[in-house]
């Protein structure tokens, strides 16, 4: 394989995004348009004027049979997820799938199990993974200069409730969730990538505002080990966005703020912001989903294993909501 060709299945607002981030990548193709909006079909070609002459599919499975393509970039309505991914896997493309990777724990189990069987590639586009301030951070940690995580406080407020309103993210049939299981689910997956910890326990209080799906989310989890970490996902926010996280270490501490960081390293030591040169370089996930098809790369930058973790995390902080108990793992 020399270039990559792809469908992308779902063309709405984050589909747009990933053609934008597939037409800036020269060895990827886009051989396939799906979605069963014409609207969607028509302001993605508006807006990029090289995909006027791409064929375009109303249903994804006349698709699979008529387009000669590698992969799938599937990015549809969380329910439909599993479905999809499940049939590109069958018809043997490579899957990268928009977070939250597939409803439910057991459906995520699934399908990792069927694309070890037909050796196909499978990764979530979880783009902190490929940003430069997280994977510093994931860095520092596995390398243990801060020794011994003992606590995390990971914060993300966004005007979700309103930003989605009357769409199909607050319809729990499409959604399977709301923010906690949207936006959140970014949030329940950088501290888990970046420390590798184990969720031993579970407690949340969560809040729907009104809506048939969580918006305001309190969640503490103690891990294997000890460490603590509380997460605060605000959907009912009245600002565009703000995303914070806080790594202290038995040696050191670990500050993000809404892109920016700051590191302290040894006991009493005062907090130094991370210049930019010492960043990684920023990748976005096509990028690195198609150097992993052409083999510059052993393993995606977000496994599908990440997708399973936050979604046993998020049923677990759901049932532990509608109990009011703590869930063990």
């Amino acid at each position: 394989m020399t270039n990559v060709r792809f469908l992308v299945i779902g063309v709405g607002g984050m589909g747009r995004s990933h053609l934008s981030q597939l037409l800036k990548v020269s060895d990827a193709q886009i051989v396939g348009l799906v979605d069963s909006s014409q609207a969607s079909v028509d302001a993605a070609k508006s807006r990029f004027e090289t995909l006027a002459d791409v064929k375009t599919y109303a249903d994804y499975r006349v698709a699979l049979k008529e387009a000669d393509a590698d992969a799938a970039v599937i990015v549809t309505p969380h329910s439909q997820h599993f479905e999809q991914g499940m049939a590109c896997l069958d018809a043997g493309l490579h899957v990268l799938m928009e977070k939250p990777f597939v409803s439910g724990s057991e459906n995520a189990r699934a399908m990792i199990q069927r694309a070890q069987e037909v050796n196909r590639h499978l990764a979530v586009a979880y783009q902190r993974h490929t940003e430069g301030p997280y994977g510093y951070l994931r860095k520092l940690i596995q390398s243990g200069e801060l020794g011994e995580i003992r606590f995390i406080s990971a914060y993300q407020a966004q005007h979700w409730l309103n930003a989605t309103r009357g769409s199909w993210r607050q319809d729990p049939e499409l959604s399977c969730g709301g923010q906690l299981n949207d936006s959140g689910s970014h949030l329940l997956d950088v501290v888990l990538w970046s420390t590798g910890l184990k969720p031993l326990e579970v407690y949340a209080s969560i809040d729907n505002r009104g809506t048939g799906v969580d918006i305001d989310s309190a969640v503490t989890v103690r891990f294997e080990g000890g460490a603590i970490c509380t997460w605060s996902v605000v959907g009912s926010a009245s600002i565009r966005w703000h995303e914070d996280v806080s790594f202290h270490g038995e040696r050191g501490t670990a500050l993000y703020r809404n892109g920016k960081l700051w590191v302290a390293k040894g006991q009493d030591a005062d907090l130094v912001e991370v210049p930019a040169k010492e960043l990684p370089p920023t990748r976005t996930p096509v990028e690195d989903f198609v150097d992993l098809l052409l083999g510059r790369r052993h393993e995606a930058a977000a496994t599908a294993e990440s997708g399973y973790q936050v979604a046993r995390l998020t049923e677990a902080a759901w049932q532990s909501s509608v109990t009011g108990l703590p869930v063990r793992f």
